[in-house]
């Protein structure tokens, strides 16, 4: 089983998410949880491209809600690098 840590920024990037999208206080558990399945499946979400090449994505608990991540396959860690509204252009995307 993976370990799963969340990494400062993309902490930073809920935080911003939370006040200007008027998440409810629930928004952090949510997100908790829908990332614990990472333990388990680390290669989860689809791999991303461009600039985000060898990072991959699974979608929050708003269907809006991209949280990118990588996998460390050797020490067995996944590392969520960043939260984003994947409805804004500058947001990563996966391959076709």
């Amino acid at each position: 089983m993976a370990r799963v840590i969340v990494a400062e920024t993309a902490r930073e990037d809920l935080d911003g998410l939370v006040r200007t999208r008027s998440l409810p206080p629930s928004a952090r558990d949510r997100v908790r949880r829908s990332i614990a399945p990472l333990a388990s499946f680390p290669l989860l979400g689809p791999a991303l491209d461009g600039r985000w090449r060898g990072f991959r994505s699974i979608v929050g608990p708003w269907p809006w809600m991209l949280i990118v991540y990588a996998f460390d396959e050797p020490v067995d860690l996944v590392i969520v690098v960043t939260i984003q509204d994947a409805r804004e252009g500058g947001s990563p995307r996966s391959s076709p």
